[in-house]
């Protein structure tokens, strides 16, 4: 399953490499600069207490923020709360000693994403050749910090993700999003669920993965000027 997870952020890594010198980041510029939107949905965690993300779904929450300096680029900040859980009496590998452990764990989550969008996403004219809807990518860097059983654990994380916008109408946007989050903290799951195994962790090598699946809606504001005037 680690290997799965890793070779999950290889293959977007490598993906938004060869997508982000090939587009004009400047091109063409949507009517507002801003998008306030909210989500809620469900979390998923995988580690030490579990290896399936659906295993013991948990409630997600979050606020973004995106920039749109164009119609195939956003970039977004990300405030999130959710909740895991894990407990390894449901997984297939035994332990040493037969010994069981379980966990639930609050997070929060604040990071900044880049968002692609595979098509020109927008309402206007023909020529425009926008759509109302895209599937997107997103990828960004951000921090952790869970809390435990009294236990707090802080960490870097790289978050992933894709999903699909709509626009039902100008300024509005609904959008469906997956995401799965590598935290470089093997503790989010709880002191005591280190290390299960007797394998050391390292910043890099840890087990502790976090996703959200998730709905929302956002609206756009902050209007460009189409015909400014500037006095010097």
């Amino acid at each position: 399953m680690l290997q799965i997870r890793n070779k999950i952020l290889a293959v977007t890594l490598v993906l938004l490499t060869f997508l982000l010198p090939a587009q004009n980041v400047s091109g063409q510029e949507t009517p507002y600069k801003f998008d306030l939107g909210a989500e809620i949905g469900m979390s998923g965690y995988a580690g030490d207490a579990s290896s399936n993300l659906f295993a013991h779904p948990g409630f997600a929450g979050q606020v973004s923020m995106r920039y749109l300096p164009s119609t195939r680029w956003a970039v977004r900040g990300v405030l999130s709360a959710l909740t895991i859980s894990g407990n390894t009496a449901d997984m297939a590998n035994v332990l040493p000693g037969n010994a069981t452990y379980s966990f639930k764990s609050t997070v929060y989550d604040l990071g900044a994403r880049v968002e692609f969008n595979f098509f020109s996403y927008g309402i206007g004219e023909t020529y425009k050749k926008m759509r109302r809807w895209t599937p997107y990518l997103s990828l960004g860097v951000g921090v952790t910090l869970a809390t435990c059983s009294g236990n707090t654990a802080f960490g870097p994380n790289i978050p992933m993700g894709f999903g699909v916008k709509f626009k039902p109408r100008e300024r509005i946007n609904l959008f469906a999003e997956f995401s799965v989050t590598k935290v470089f903290n093997d503790h989010i799951d709880g002191k005591d669920l280190s290390d299960l195994t007797t394998i050391e962790s390292s910043f890099i090598k840890n087990n502790d993965w976090y996703s959200r699946l998730t709905v929302g809606i956002s609206f756009e504001f902050g209007k460009r000027c189409e015909t400014c005037h500037y006095v010097d």
